[in-house]
């Protein structure tokens, strides 16, 4: 039979999320052994240490419009976030997206490959301008790209732009557009 030793404790910021996820394991490594970070590990947020399997729900969001028409869009900011994007999606509410945002502008290409939704991509400048809008078919590996360098890509259901009136040209407000 074997004794059990006594766990010490970890401050509670660390818990908080102020030390992180990876200083944590480490510590909880040196304290608990092994056992503590296969525990780590799982608790750790989808997508840092192993390969996305469903569809990504908790992503940041920022609310955008296109007139009066509001979008409360998810946003796809690191590589891993652009990569999944809307796959495995099952459903999307009609007033909901996802903002893909890049680093510099530049010719944007997009397929479906493993996404379920059949969807619309605005391709759009810095200042909130939709260059270009394409729709696109699910679970298809066509290529649909801007027409011109761009940081943004808004990826919302089919046909909602073109039920709101919403073309090429037509300004988007929200906070990434702001600064222009």
């Amino acid at each position: 039979m074997t004794a059990l030793r006594a766990i010490p404790a970890l401050p509670f910021d660390a818990l908080r999320g102020a030390i992180g996820i990876q200083r944590l394991a480490r510590r909880a490594a040196r304290a608990w052994g092994t056992l503590a970070v296969m525990v780590c590990a799982l608790a750790a947020p989808a997508g840092i240490a192993q390969a996305q399997e469903g569809p990504q729900m908790n992503l940041r969001r920022v609310d955008l419009n296109a007139g009066m028409h509001r979008i409360d869009a998810q946003v796809a900011l690191t590589p891993q976030e652009r990569q999944t994007g809307l796959m495995h999606r099952k459903e999307m509410p009609a007033h909901e997206g996802m903002l893909f945002v890049f680093e510099q502008p530049s010719q944007q290409c997009f397929w479906m490959k493993n996404t379920l939704l059949p969807l619309t991509a605005a391709f759009i400048a810095d200042d909130g301008t939709i260059v270009n809008l394409e729709d696109m078919k699910p679970q298809t590996l066509d290529s649909h790209c801007s027409t011109k360098p761009v940081r943004y890509v808004l990826e919302m259901n089919q046909g909602w732009f073109a039920k709101k009136g919403i073309k090429a040209g037509t300004k988007l407000g929200g906070t990434p557009f702001a600064r222009q």
